[in-house]
């Protein structure tokens, strides 16, 4: 446990929050966590204790029924197994924060598999195409990204939140085309295809938001 996990403690542990949470008692009566609520929830990044293993916030959606009290409909996916669980919690349940260790890695280069540089201690390492599912459309060589591990265990890598990404492939854009005249498919130099404004041209670098895969603007002609 890192000494974040100590460090902004929100009051003495929820005993029935330890039950939902796995009932751990004797690890969780030891500890004292950073908490995240409900209200906390921020689509594709927010990451939470559940069930003893981390789980990264999806989407969600808050509900105040007619009778009763308000919820929050969740769509999680486990950074263990990369399952996707869809739970319902009790509008300002609370969570422990997960500790994660996180390491800035470097794109090197592919082959049979896909090698990357540690920014700290300058250590290579090589993944597989399955270890690195999240990002495989985001690979750039030169590009940094950040390596989840979980008890010492390497669970993902996650792209930055914004990618710049060059246009290798898409049909010719049109002169006086608008964003909002209509839309065209583009391959980009990390593989990636999405749906860009028809002026958009070959060579173009584009801004991309890499949780939505969607384009956000164009850089540079």
């Amino acid at each position: 446990m890192s000494i974040k996990a100590f460090g902004r403690a929100q009051g003495p542990f929820d005993f029935a929050q330890g039950e939902r949470h796995g009932g751990n008692w004797q690890f969780f009566s030891k500890l004292r966590f950073d908490m995240i609520a409900t209200s906390d929830f921020k689509r594709g990044s927010t990451k939470i204790l559940f069930k003893k293993e981390p789980w990264l916030v999806l989407s969600f959606s808050h509900v105040k029924p007619g009778k009763g009290g308000a919820f929050v409909k969740t769509k999680l996916r486990s950074l263990v197994s990369g399952v996707i669980y869809e739970e319902t919690f009790r509008s300002g349940e609370k969570f422990p924060e997960p500790d994660l260790e996180y390491s800035t890695m470097q794109f090197l280069y592919a082959d049979d598999q896909y090698h990357f540089m540690n920014q700290e201690n300058y250590e290579q390492v090589a993944f597989n195409k399955n270890q690195l599912a999240s990002v495989i459309n985001y690979l750039k060589e030169g590009a940094c990204y950040n390596m989840l591990a979980f008890e010492g265990k390497t669970l993902t890598m996650e792209a930055p939140m914004f990618m710049d990404l060059k246009v290798t492939e898409t049909m010719p854009g049109v002169r006086g085309d608008t964003a909002q005249g209509g839309s065209k498919p583009a391959t980009l130099e990390s593989g990636l295809v999405l749906q860009v404004p028809l002026f958009v041209a070959e060579g173009d670098v584009l801004k991309v938001d890499t949780r939505e895969d969607l384009y956000i603007e164009r850089v540079e002609k």
